[in-house]
């Protein structure tokens, strides 16, 4: 039985599309057979950041509507024979995606991947709507700042009340909290909200801090998932996220501000 996990926030341009192939990316490194769905109908960033642009001829809403075979629009990740990427349509509109639509393609997919990566946009509209709805899991991502925490407390309602889960009376969508851009040093200046502000505001299981980093632009901007970098501090984070997810018991790091030598101090470094 696969499990169904959607990347979701109430703002945009958080890093749910990044954290959406991290964390994909991260599963088939562990060796689950994953899949990654792109369901920004009109404003498909994910094959950009999975490096695989040039390589869709069919996509999401081709499946939907019959136009093509879900083994057609897939795309096998060259770095990992265990990933796919099913693009979203650039040309359609949102309303393109149907309830009815998205649960076949979800159920062929649960017959051959263990995991199913839903990477949403932001907000309630369609599309956003559609991913969370199907989850069984969800990894809210917020960034520390007010207003970014707001639109999240949102979504959980959402979440909460409009999926599937809800609707039958199930177990609830299981929910955690991915902390990007996260900086310990703009904290202390009081320019961002701390860890645990976050978590008192939203009161969910922390996933992952993932730091302020130049290493997550290089990787989207090459279409290398940051996870493969393994000498940045944010794919050494989303590597641990992954972890985490998978159940095993890995400390928080990237969270506090690292403490200065003598030498540093000293010479200003």
């Amino acid at each position: 039985m696969s499990r169904i996990i959607v990347v979701t926030s109430g703002k945009g341009g958080v890093g749910k599309t990044t954290t959406s192939a991290a964390f994909a990316m991260g599963l088939a490194m562990k060796g689950y057979k994953t899949a990654v769905i792109d369901f920004d109908v009109g404003l498909r960033n994910l094959d950009l950041i999975m490096g695989c642009e040039r390589r869709v001829v069919y996509d999401f809403v081709n499946v939907i509507n019959g136009e093509a075979t879900l083994n057609q629009a897939l795309i096998r990740d060259k770095r990992r024979d265990n990933l796919s990427i099913l693009p979203a349509s650039q040309t359609r509109d949102k309303e393109s995606l149907t309830q009815e639509g998205v649960e076949r393609v979800l159920n062929e997919l649960s017959e051959t991947f263990e995991y199913i990566v839903c990477d949403s946009p932001a907000g309630i509209e369609r599309g956003a709507t559609l991913a969370m709805y199907f989850a069984d899991d969800a990894i809210v991502v917020t960034n520390p700042e007010v207003s970014s925490v707001r639109d999240s407390d949102r979504m959980l309602g959402i979440l909460a009340s409009k999926s599937r889960r809800a609707e039958q009376g199930l177990e609830p969508i299981k929910e955690y909290l991915l902390l990007t851009r996260y900086s310990p040093e703009r904290v202390r200046l009081g320019e961002m909200l701390s860890v645990a502000d976050v978590q008192d505001i939203l009161s969910l299981h922390l996933l992952g801090v993932i730091p302020e980093s130049k290493s997550v632009l290089s990787a989207s901007n090459s279409g290398t998932p940051v996870t493969l970098d393994e000498k940045s501090d944010a794919g050494q984070a989303y590597r641990d996220v992954v972890r985490r997810y998978l159940g095993e018991r890995v400390p928080h790091r990237f969270v506090e501000e690292e403490k200065k030598g003598l030498f540093s101090r000293l010479f200003g470094g």
